[in-house]
């Protein structure tokens, strides 16, 4: 599936300020995303199978090695045991997450475990994840780390733009963000847990999409609340909406705390749901996870053999 790259549009204050956010029918609605009953069996391993496919696979710590990236590399490309593959009849696949996720200091090492697999590698930058160095610096960074290789940029925006109503300076930081990008696909966090409201998530998500963004994305996983359901619907109806009035698709990330299979399930209904199975591939939906994939392994196996294994048989890295 070819996706027309969202070039951006002129910013729309009237646009922005006529949106609204129903808070106590968005919570309703999510109210009842985990309550349906689940898919199961051989569906149940289909759809993680599909959720494995969407998994940008993250590693963010201080205290990151090259041989950890090496290691999260080789688990990308083999997101699952040999033996649960042939039991699953999956060799044909070619099965892979969807991206590596690090940062600027180890794409590199990155890039070089990738080499050839199509596997997408992506850099947080801008300050990540507070974003508060000087502009001219952040706009470097990107460039720097398009440089080393990386095809995909997340950036984070400037909360205080947010909170000051600031919609004019959001969006022209957003479109030097883009520019610098280039040729590399731009993953907008909005940082959901910092600024407050859902009216607010809802209106940064907008602006971000009108300066060109190709995903927006919750949270640098960093904060105390990360992606929650609530918080989700709002941004993927904000993207519904700009798809309808300029016909470009813009992708979707929620990042942080969905470490459980069955969540994942849960995020995949809503997207097929409130936008449709285009938004059931890599190039619309992605996952920022590092504990995901292993919950997932662990549920196939379970699929496989009727048995929960332990969890370190199923290590990342």
């Amino acid at each position: 599936m070819t996706i027309e790259r969202n070039p951006g549009i002129d910013l729309n204050l009237d646009w922005i300020e006529s949106i609204q956010v129903n808070k106590s029918a968005i919570e309703r609605r999510a109210a009842t995303l985990g309550k349906r009953r689940s898919v199961k069996k051989q569906h149940q391993a289909a759809w993680l199978l599909k959720a494995i496919s969407l998994i940008d696979l993250t590693t963010l710590a201080g205290d990151d090695t090259e041989q950890r990236v090496k290691r999260l590399c080789a688990k990308g490309k083999k997101p699952i045991r040999q033996d649960l593959v042939e039991a699953l009849g999956i060799d044909n696949m070619k099965l892979t997450t969807g991206a590596i996720c690090v940062y600027h200091d180890m794409l590199s090492t990155a890039a070089k475990s990738l080499e050839g697999t199509g596997i997408h590698l992506a850099a947080v930058s801008t300050g990540f994840p507070a974003g508060l160095t000087p502009l001219h610096l952040k706009i470097e960074e990107i460039k720097e780390s398009v440089k080393a290789g990386a095809d995909e940029i997340d950036i984070v925006i400037t909360r205080k733009h947010v909170f000051s109503e600031n919609w004019q300076a959001l969006y022209d930081e957003i479109k030097a963000y883009r520019e610098a990008c280039g040729e590399a696909h731009m993953k907008t966090i909005l940082s959901t847990g910092e600024i407050s409201t859902l009216r607010n998530v809802a209106k940064a998500s907008m602006v971000c999409m009108m300066a060109g963004a190709d995903f927006i994305k919750t949270s640098t996983g960093k904060e105390s609340v990360n992606a929650t359901l609530p918080v989700s619907l709002t941004m993927i109806r904000q993207i519904r909406e700009y798809q309808e009035r300029t016909g470009y698709k813009i992708g979707y990330k929620p990042a942080g705390g969905i470490s459980k299979a069955k969540d994942a399930l849960v995020y995949l209904s809503m997207m097929k749901e409130e936008l449709g199975d285009e938004w059931l591939q890599p190039d619309l939906f992605r996952f920022g996870a590092s504990s995901l994939l292993g919950d997932i392994e662990r549920q196939l196996e379970h699929h496989v053999s009727g048995h929960y294994s332990a969890a370190h048989r199923h290590a990342i890295g």
